[in-house]
């Protein structure tokens, strides 16, 4: 029996940064990160995964509130991936595979690094984003105090105590 002919139908492939290529239909909605045939792990992001997958609820909330998206959306991690793939152009792919209801999600982002890198590199762009906010406040203090803080916040370790909290060796993970 033929297959029905779907607009981005079931031979559509990401090209990896390393060269090599993967089925969008290989990547389930659990997956985190990617066994490469070119012996790498690479972070999978898509759409459908909550922004406190990187960061608590709590600061999701306030990034919500104090960033206007051009979309008028929450911020999300559709916007955070458009931050991370900004700033890595080369090692961040794409698709956009909303064509496509057999696979469950809108958009994949695979980088060349692991999930953990990932993770380490969305907190580092959203410290810098926040810092930008409050150094556009007219409150003096409120940036030195900002900036005190981020002198004691190391990015590595909270990551460590994020993802233990998270249990990411689960697919079944909850918001913290």
């Amino acid at each position: 029996m033929t297959e029905p002919r779907v607009p981005g139908g079931r031979t559509r492939t990401l090209s990896l940064p390393c060269g090599e290529t993967v089925g969008v239909h290989d990547l389930d909605m659990g997956m985190r990160e990617y066994a490469c045939a070119c012996g790498d792990r690479h972070a999978v992001v898509m759409d459908m995964h909550p922004l406190s997958r990187f960061v608590p609820e709590d600061l999701v909330s306030v990034l919500d509130e104090a960033i206007d998206t051009t979309t008028g959306e929450p911020f999300g991690t559709t916007h955070a991936m458009g931050i991370v793939l900004e700033e890595f152009p080369e090692q961040v792919v794409s698709a956009d595979v909303s064509e496509d209801g057999s696979v469950g999600y809108t958009i994949v982002w695979m980088t060349a690094f692991d999930s953990r890198r990932l993770h380490e590199v969305v907190v580092e762009l959203l410290v810098e984003l926040m810092e930008h906010a409050v150094s556009h406040a007219s409150d003096d203090d409120a940036m030195t105090a900002f900036e005190r803080q981020m002198l004691e916040f190391d990015v590595s370790e909270f990551v460590d105590q994020y993802r233990a909290q998270r249990e990411f060796e689960s697919e079944h993970d909850r918001p913290v």
